[in-house]
């Protein structure tokens, strides 16, 4: 299993923890079908009335989807077959509250769990960043997701300097990513806390509010994620090009080369 589930009936709270720390927490296809499957499963849980979602260890929330997973196509310019669409909660109809405690790094494909949750409460060390540009693709999804969180120019300068930057969890604060910030390792308690506050309500009351604030945006999100595709495929390098990019990077980690992203 790559997820663990912890269930605390007491406070009516699922603590969900992606288990891959030695992955860095990335989404193979195992982890995204038992995500889905787990999402699922908890619209039918009546004991479970909000759920805090994490990652394994202190190094990684998420790193996105795993790079040696191999996604299979269909020989079609208008299909693109995306195993990270349905990780999210939203994405599988379950409206009970999710927060999201985020210990060092969150990037890529991690901004499809963050999109769908609540709200994030992060370590003071945590680090936000998306690579996709640095290696020749566009971060469609993971920039639509979180134009419904941060301004404009945030979301841009995030998407587009790739590996060159990271966005500080302070600066997350800052900006609206990120609701809470916590002391290093503090991130999950904060997030329990706040979870177990909102499953002590009633709720049909909790799952109407989140229902009610995810329409607000709905429709944006629903036009945007629809232009997705295609501009992935127009805009994202061959395989064998991005792979020689990958390779770039692989090389400088071994040599130690390489300046060390800025965090702002």
């Amino acid at each position: 299993m790559a997820l663990r589930i912890e269930r605390e009936a007491a406070a009516g709270v699922a603590l969900v923890t992606l288990d891959r720390p030695a992955k860095l927490n990335a989404i193979d296809l195992e982890t995204a079908g038992e995500l889905t499957s787990l999402w699922q499963e908890l619209r039918y849980d009546e004991s479970v009335r909000a759920a805090v979602l994490t990652g394994a260890g202190t190094r990684a929330f998420c790193t996105g989807i795993d790079r040696d997973v191999s996604v299979p196509q269909p020989p079609s310019p208008y299909a693109l077959d995306d195993p990270l669409l349905r990780i999210g909660p939203k994405a599988n109809d379950l409206w009970k509250p999710v927060v999201a405690a985020v210990e060092g790094m969150a990037c890529g494909g991690a901004f499809y769990l963050l999109g769908e949750a609540e709200f994030v409460v992060a370590s003071r060390e945590a680090t936000f960043f998306d690579p996709h540009t640095a290696y020749g693709m566009v971060p469609a999804y993971e920039a639509i997701a979180m134009a419904q969180r941060m301004p404009y120019g945030e979301v841009a300068r995030l998407s587009l300097m790739g590996t060159a930057e990271r966005l500080s969890a302070e600066r997350a604060y800052a900006v609206g990513l990120v609701s809470e910030v916590t002391e290093p390792g503090g991130a999950v308690a904060a997030a329990l806390r706040a979870a177990a506050v909102i499953a002590g309500y009633p709720t049909a009351a909790a799952q109407g509010t989140v229902r009610a604030v995810w329409a607000a945006r709905e429709a944006a999100r629903t036009q945007a994620t629809a232009q997705a595709p295609a501009l992935i495929a127009l805009g994202n390098l061959a395989p064998e090009e991005q792979a020689e990019l990958f390779a770039g990077r692989d090389r400088g980690a071994n040599r130690g080369g390489g300046r060390a992203p800025r965090v702002r």
